[in-house]
Formats: C-alpha cells, structure tokens, sequence
C-alpha cells in the first residue's frame, strides 16, 4: 500500500485550529486567474499579519502526480488553520508556476484593506524542496521573517546538490545567491538531525555557515532525533516543541 501523502496531518496543534474557517479568493498571475485560501484569525478587531506557506512546485505537475494541489493537503491545512489560531493569518495557493507566488504577495499588498491583513507584516514558511523558491522570493519581495523547515537552500562554492535534487524532485531553484538576500530579515532554519534526503542536510548546514559569516540574522533550530517532514511522521514531545518554536518565531517576528 502506497501512503497518501496529501492527507496525512500534522501531528501536532493548538487549541482553536480546528475551528479556523477558510475563504477563498482570487488573485491574477501572468498565467491567468488563480486562487488563495486565507485562513483568518478569530476575533480579528484589526488588520491581522500574514503568514504565506510557499510552494516551488506547479500545481498542475501535483495535482496530476498526486491528486490534490498542495494547498489543499492536510499539512497545509493543519499549519494554516494553527498559525491563524496563534493570531496570524494563513494564506496557502494555487499557481501554474512558483513563480506565481509574487504575483500572490503583490496581491495581498495591494488589496490588503479589503482582505483585513496588513501589508507591512508579512512572512514565508517552507519546507523541503519549496525552500528554494522561498529563498527566491526574499530576494524579491520585503518580508518580516521566514521559517524554513528541513529544506533545500542554495548551491554554494560550486555545490550542486540542490540542482541534482531539484532534477530528481522536479522543484523550482531560481537563480539567487546568498548576496541577493535581504540582511535585515530573520531567518529560522529548522534543522531535521536524521534527514536522510539525499544532498539536503549539507545544504542546510552550509547556509547556516555562510548566511551568518555575512551577517544574515540566522537561528538555527536543531531538532536533533527528528526525520525529514517530522511534522508529519514523528508524533514526540520534542517534535511538539519544535513546533511551538516555529509558531513562537512567528509570533515574535509578526505580533
């Protein structure tokens, strides 16, 4: 029996988040119209910051392979509807390209009064292999902070794991180096210790090394015992805390 990937939740969460509500709205990329999921906090008396769960990899290409597009897994649901709990605004897409994540984030800007979200709060999480087109978009985009979980991150130093993995994977890696990302905006890598994806953790250590030798505010959250996607798999009180640590980043960097 294959294991559905797209319907396992996450294995941890927070009072509230079952009662999070989703609307859905559009939004216009150069691909045509698409849509976002906005996940609302309760009781939201002003415009509420915003959290976007990044995607490196087109829909169309997920749906097709697995049946769903990733905003519509029950991860995503599940970190949305929680970090919404916490006061903070979810907001998961579709797209045709990962690119159509700037058009998604000039969206949000653009009609932010009408949405109830505010413009100058707003931060990325990632994980895997939807790191890199994280990372791509700080280089664009202004942001308050980013979570990054047990992803991918840039070749560096004539590295290729991140390009051999993005050919095996089939994610997105935009063209951006260490130099092009912002050094003002704090950074959370959570590390997975016994990630065995091939080429992930040495990419991720090799950042943390050369983010920080260039003044990148870089924190590292090493969750030591931890497997790749431990949000997902590994049902312990230490991966319950590395969960609340993302959300307390969140909390910090955006209330």
């Amino acid at each position: 029996m294959t294991t559905d990937f797209t319907s396992i939740p996450l294995v941890h969460t927070i009072p509230g988040a079952a009662d999070i509500a989703v609307e859905r709205h559009p939004y216009a990329s150069e691909h045509g119209p698409l849509g976002f999921d906005l996940y609302r906090p309760p009781q939201q008396n002003t415009p509420a910051p915003v959290v976007v769960f990044v995607s490196g990899l087109p829909d169309p290409g997920v749906v097709a392979l697995l049946g769903k597009p990733l905003k519509d897994w029950a991860s995503y649901v599940g970190w949305a509807r929680m970090v919404a709990a916490a006061g903070i605004a979810g907001v998961t897409y579709l797209n045709r390209e990962p690119g159509d994540v700037v058009a998604l984030v000039r969206h949000l800007r653009d009609h932010a009064g009408e949405l109830g979200v505010d413009p100058a709060r707003i931060a990325i999480w990632a994980c895997s292999g939807n790191v890199p087109t994280a990372l791509g978009l700080l280089a664009r985009e202004r942001f308050s902070c980013a979570a990054l979980l047990y992803g991918y991150m840039l070749d560096l130093d004539g590295a290729t794991d991140v390009a051999d993995a993005a050919r095996q994977y089939h994610f997105a890696v935009p063209p951006v180096g260490l130099d092009d990302l912002p050094r003002d905006v704090p950074l959370l890598l959570v590390r997975a210790g016994r990630d065995v994806t091939p080429g992930l953790d040495v990419t991720l250590r090799r950042f943390a090394v050369a983010a920080r030798a260039r003044g990148l505010p870089v924190t590292v959250l090493d969750h030591l015992e931890a497997p790749h996607a431990f949000d997902l798999v590994d049902d312990s009180p230490a991966t319950r805390e590395a969960i609340e640590q993302v959300l307390a980043f969140l909390r910090r960097e955006l209330l």
